[in-house]
């Protein structure tokens, strides 16, 4: 609970708008701009559907490649959520669990899918895809949040065997992802989230961007939000079964 209530603070002292990091990704894009979100419960499926609805086409805007990992910008349709990380397959940590769906045009980060369909495994990263992230607060970039580093080393730490093999608790589960006109969509099997079917959650759009050169910046850290659901990342929504 202190993480969420962390994180509210946090993002209640972000003025959304544009940064120089999220190169030509604008905040008044209206495929950023989030009109509703929702996580529907199909018991008879075993599934949960998560949807983010914009204003204009979900999905549509990609970051422009920076040609390199050093610097490599993604972009995020992203679910905040009071999931446990035991939930998902981490070992327990602090931070908080969320589902980002992502695109990122320089490095594939999916080694087990390959969502083009094109039998390559290792040129998928522009298209939407799923990962399970553990964020925790970072004051070192703009957003103020990044995903959460260990050290390689310490035998503690448990990752699905989905992992993307990175020092970061990230999992790449290939969940199908759809977009389809307003929505951003991703189906979870229940078994692939400990049964959860009663949790809190809240949507974001944002431009995070991976660091592979300096010291005193996260592997991938936040550094522009575009908008929020709740307004305040209160993960006020609740699960809707059907």
């Amino acid at each position: 609970m202190k993480y969420i209530l962390m994180l509210t603070l946090m993002f209640l002292s972000i003025t959304v708008g544009a940064c120089e990091e999220s190169q030509d990704i604008k905040p008044e894009d209206q495929n950023l701009l989030i009109k509703s979100v929702q996580v529907t419960h199909l018991d008879k499926f075993g599934i949960n559907i998560w949807e983010i609805e914009v204003e204009g086409a979900a999905g549509a805007s990609v970051p422009t490649a920076a040609g390199q990992l050093d610097g490599a910008p993604v972009l995020g349709y992203v679910f905040p959520t009071n999931l446990k990380p035991t939930d998902v397959g981490f070992s327990s940590t602090d931070g908080i669990v969320a589902m980002a769906l992502t695109a990122h045009p320089d490095f594939d980060d999916t080694p087990l899918w390959d969502e083009n369909n094109d039998k390559l495994y290792d040129n998928d990263g522009v298209e939407w895809h799923a990962h399970w992230v553990v964020l925790v607060e970072d004051d070192r970039v703009d957003g103020g949040l990044a995903v959460k580093q260990f050290d390689a080393a310490d035998p503690e730490v448990v990752l699905p065997p989905t992992n993307p093999g990175m020092p970061m608790y990230m999992d790449s589960p290939g969940f199908q992802v759809v977009t389809d006109g307003a929505f951003i969509r991703v189906i979870v099997p229940m078994y692939r989230m400990n049964n959860q079917t009663s949790f809190s959650y809240d949507g974001v759009t944002a431009y995070m961007q991976v660091n592979t050169s300096l010291s005193d910046k996260p592997m991938l850290g936040v550094y522009e939000v575009y908008a929020i659901a709740s307004g305040d990342l209160s993960l006020p929504y609740q699960v809707k079964a059907e």
